[in-house]
């Protein structure tokens, strides 16, 4: 009863003055909307990646020119071919001093105890034309066993053969995005478009399927066959070879075997072999430190909120001195007075913890329309917790003050 009547004096008090305590509340709203919000549009783009990669394929390994990740030991110790992303810029003279070829890509097909498909392309821009209507796409040229590995759904039309890639045709697949920009509605199978100037025949239209994480949307490419590549644009090049293993647990021993086949043509560092999952194990602890910076800087509102709270509280004990004075001389312990602005100070940062979190539920849902957020059990406990205890701990310097009080000099004060 006793607690009962305290949380209704607090409650009453925080009522009285509604201007200055919506004032006061205001660090703490601020704070618990902006670090729920931003952790959750960082756990929303960490799922976001995540679906990402598992559409492409859960057991696909990569070959790279160059060290694009910093190996952790070396192949002839069975390395995986893992470790931390390089240096940027010498990842670009990789890429300039690319030395793999074609003939590396058909030499892993024998390996066929380890590998189901492999692929391998070569990327560049040009412009794609039909009629009137012109874009800048991502031509990629590859093979058949391009779709196998990446999962490429096609909405039209089928994808090049094996006898379209070897007899160099021009032939062309369309990413979502092209074919709605050049076609609209249209079916654009068997039509011709102009890549530079030359005339490619359209045989499929690819199902959209968003980013590529870090380059050009997948959309907006046009897959076309490597070996008619090489000839039209006058280039060798090989700038990835994928490889999709048995299965997701032979990984490692394929990695392994590639690396063994590739070190009969290559140095040490002059490839790189990897799988997803260290991509995005990589991208999720760049994410997650990123979402741990904004919420530990969002925060500080709440440091700041925690102290507006206790310059008015202290503010609340001198104005009310002569009430704890009476209370005090009609029985109320210290302990009783220490409790009821201890009360009050948490009713005030928790108060603004609620309408913060119903501020963050209503930012994450208008974020969804255009970015992917997730709002967290965790978050919202952690950020309610922290606001509960910011009231606590800055009320209990003005609580101890006025529990502290002589009934005698706050009677008399004026």
């Amino acid at each position: 009863m006793v607690i009962k009547n305290t949380f209704l004096v607090a409650l009453k008090a925080i009522y009285i003055n509604k201007g200055r305590s919506i004032l006061t509340m205001l660090g703490v709203i601020i704070g618990v909307a902006s670090v729920v919000m931003l952790t959750a549009i960082g756990n929303g783009l960490q799922a976001y990646i995540t679906d990402q990669f598992e559409s492409l394929g859960s057991n696909n390994i990569i070959i790279a020119p160059g060290q694009v990740f910093s190996r952790k030991s070396s192949s002839s110790e069975g390395s995986s071919g893992g470790g931390s992303f390089g240096d940027p810029e010498a990842r670009a003279s990789s890429i300039a001093n690319n030395k793999l070829k074609l003939s590396y890509a058909l030499d892993l097909k024998r390996l066929r105890e380890y590998v189901s498909y492999v692929a391998y392309a070569n990327s560049i821009q040009d412009e794609a034309s039909f009629q009137t209507k012109t874009k800048t796409v991502s031509l990629l040229g590859t093979n058949e066993d391009y779709p196998k590995i990446f999962s490429t759904e096609l909405t039209r039309g089928v994808f090049f053969t094996k006898a379209d890639e070897q007899g160099a045709e021009r032939v062309a697949v369309l990413g979502s995005k092209v074919t709605e920009e050049l076609f609209g509605t249209a079916d654009p199978i068997g039509k011709k478009i102009k890549l530079g100037n030359l005339l490619f025949t359209v045989v499929g239209s690819a199902k959209s399927v968003g980013g590529s994480f870090g380059g050009p949307s997948f959309d907006e490419y046009v897959y076309i066959p490597y070996r008619t590549m090489s000839q039209v644009y006058d280039t060798q090049a090989v700038l990835s070879i994928y490889v999709k293993a048995k299965s997701k647990d032979s990984i490692p021993a394929t990695i392994a075997a590639i690396e063994k086949e590739l070190l009969k043509y290559l140095e040490e560092d002059e490839f790189s072999v990897f799988d997803q999952s260290e991509i995005l194990s990589t991208i999720n602890d760049i994410l997650s430190m990123l979402t741990l910076g904004l919420g530990g800087i969002a925060a500080i509102s709440l440091l700041v909120g925690g102290i507006g709270i206790m310059n008015i509280m202290l503010v609340s004990v001198t104005e009310r001195t002569r009430e704890i004075g009476l209370r005090k001389a009609l029985g109320a312990t210290p302990n009783q007075i220490l409790i009821q602005f201890l009360i009050e100070a948490a009713l005030l940062s928790v108060l603004g913890g609620l309408i913060g979190l119903g501020l963050a539920w209503l930012g994450t849902v208008a974020i969804q329309a255009v970015f992917p957020a997730k709002i967290t059990l965790d978050a919202v406990m952690l950020s309610f917790g922290v606001s509960v205890v910011v009231g606590l701990v800055f009320g209990a310097a003005p609580a101890s003050r006025a529990a502290k009080l002589s009934p005698i000099e706050a009677l008399r004060y004026e």
